[in-house]
């Protein structure tokens, strides 16, 4: 069975669950989520699905992207930007991000010693993580090359104008 298949199976099998339907608005929308390998927003995939002349309100993208992240299939992050943006998730996938400030380009990297570090000091502290979202602010190596410079980190306000539209 294809891979894209596999996930719309499993999704169908986490809405029965909840009492729901798998609707063809839904299962289209899983095919696009799964067939776009970035980071993406609500209202891009509005629009792409409007290109490809599929019928679904916002509001059904909205609420499904909600039942998404609840099965576990969509993560929701926030880029620095004042709305989150969403991508799969498949399998053990977690990654961390480097987020240029100047424009918008996201890095994601996986480092073990890192996740390492990390869950010593949640030992040490006694604490149960659950999650975590590392996210480190700057400037990428082709802005750096244009002479751009890292601003004082104000996590919002430094999002430069260019990087309101994230590279893909």
């Amino acid at each position: 069975m294809p891979a894209l298949q596999r996930e719309i199976n499993r999704f169908q099998t986490f809405l029965a669950a909840q009492g729901l339907k798998l609707t063809n608005e839904r299962a289209a929308l899983v095919r696009e989520i799964f067939s776009t390998h970035y980071h993406f927003e609500a209202d891009e995939l509005l629009f792409k699905m409007k290109e490809k002349s599929t019928k679904i309100s916002r509001a059904t993208i909205y609420r499904t992207l909600e039942l998404l992240v609840r099965s576990g299939m969509v993560r929701r992050v926030h880029l620095g930007e004042e709305h989150y943006h969403y991508e799969y998730v498949s399998g053990n996938s977690h990654h961390d991000h480097l987020i240029c400030t100047t424009c918008g380009s996201v890095i994601e990297f996986h480092d073990p010693a890192l996740e390492e570090r990390q869950l010593e000091i949640c030992e040490r502290k006694k604490f149960t993580p659950t999650f975590h979202n590392l996210q480190i602010l700057g400037v990428c190596d082709a802005c750096r090359r244009k002479g751009e410079h890292p601003i004082a980190p104000d996590r919002v306000s430094m999002i430069g104008e260019g990087a309101l539209q994230l590279r893909k």
